[in-house]
């Protein structure tokens, strides 16, 4: 028996999850997160083999998941499965760790099919967003260019995103200029919900 952990904060979501791969002969789902900092105990306490995990968590986010997996040295197998399938969110979950990355819209015969590939030690991407992913290339920003948009993201005057990114205003200013030129946008707002739309923040 393969045993799986679903961590998703979407109850209905995850009790989806939960049944359609109960009805698989060979897979346990033996844990059940709703926030992405409960996986880590649980996949210790019920000696896991492969996590589902989904993006966007409460506490931790699915690609900080598959990242403190990877630093703990855990044997566990990571399979991102999200609603948001963006080619920036695949490239960022596969360098933090995962050791695959589907939709949630997945028939599931696939996604159990994925989770036994991934335990079998393959790596699973949905087709479509592997190619997106490679047409599309590598994350353009830099890490500093990426902490000043993530602040930006809410519309904070540049002395407010200074003040949480511990930065000058000259700099913050310098960073956003950078990266509007990089996702040729015109204004803060505009490169900040493009890059967040890429999956690079």
């Amino acid at each position: 028996m393969i045993r799986v952990l679903v961590a998703d904060d979407q109850a209905l979501v995850r009790g989806a999850i939960v049944t359609l791969l109960g009805l698989e002969p060979d897979l346990d789902v033996v844990a059940e997160a709703g926030r992405g900092d409960e996986v880590l105990d649980l996949l210790t306490a019920h000696d896991v083999d492969v996590a589902l995990v989904d993006v966007e968590m409460p506490g931790l986010d699915g690609i900080e998941v598959c990242r403190a997996m990877t630093a703990a040295g855990l044997a566990t197998r990571a399979l991102v499965v999200t609603t948001f399938g963006r080619p920036g969110f695949v490239r960022r979950a596969l360098e933090a760790g995962a050791a695959g990355f589907v939709v949630k819209d997945t028939p599931a015969s696939e996604l159990a099919d994925a989770v036994r590939r991934v335990h079998a030690g393959e790596r699973v991407v949905d087709g479509a967003l592997a190619a997106e992913s490679l047409i599309e290339g590598a994350n353009p920003l830099t890490a500093r260019e990426q902490d000043v948009l993530r602040a930006a993201l809410g519309g904070a005057p540049i002395a407010v995103v200074a003040r949480s990114v511990h930065l000058s205003e000259g700099t913050v200013r310098n960073h956003l200029s950078s990266a509007m030129a990089k996702t040729h946008t015109s204004t803060r707002a505009e490169a900040a919900n493009h890059a967040r739309d890429r999956g690079w923040l």
